[in-house]
């Protein structure tokens, strides 16, 4: 099944969505997340490359993207030098988002329904992207055959979170 123009996604207090809503202005999509630079390969020194960051996506009333605040805390390797207290990596982080939140006027938690959209800060990439998956044989569609492919998931960037059909809004990681 194609991806939809607009993407619902559903809010989930207490998991992955519960920074995501409606404001004054539109919608947002909030979380602190890691992230490695796009192309990196896992070394001996990936705690060093691991980053987190504080993210905020505000969108208009119909789901177009307006613009993204994303706030780089610090590295994992970081963190588990200091994992606990106010100067901790995620403590950090934490702090951001909670200030880029709070910005937000006439803040509500919510599901939400937005259009896909990209961009890369610091070699990461983020933002709902519209990926495909190759079909090595039928699924019964009627759009049997090897190697053929179409656009059937929405990946959220970095957070690891698909949307696909029936497009309820739920995820998978």
């Amino acid at each position: 099944m194609a991806v939809p123009e607009i993407i619902p996604i559903a809010h989930e207090p207490g998991y992955r969505t519960d920074t995501i809503g409606r404001y004054a202005d539109g919608q947002f999509l909030a979380s602190v997340t890691y992230a490695f630079p796009q192309g990196y390969t896992i070394g001996d020194d990936w705690e060093e490359h691991k980053r987190l960051y504080a993210v905020l996506h505000r969108f208009d009333h119909e789901g177009r993207h307006l613009d993204s605040d994303i706030g780089y805390a610090g590295t994992y390797a970081e963190q588990q030098q200091h994992p606990v207290g106010d100067g901790s990596v995620m403590a950090r982080a934490e702090a951001r988002m909670a200030a880029l939140l709070d910005g937000l006027p006439e803040r509500e938690y919510g599901d939400i329904a937005i259009r896909p959209f990209q961009l890369t800060v610091d070699g990461v990439l983020f933002g709902l992207v519209v990926e495909h998956h190759d079909r090595e044989s039928g699924d019964g569609d009627g759009e049997d055959g090897e190697g053929e492919s179409e656009d059937d998931w929405a990946e959220l960037h970095p957070d690891q979170l698909g949307f696909y059909a029936p497009w309820d809004g739920l995820y998978d990681t």
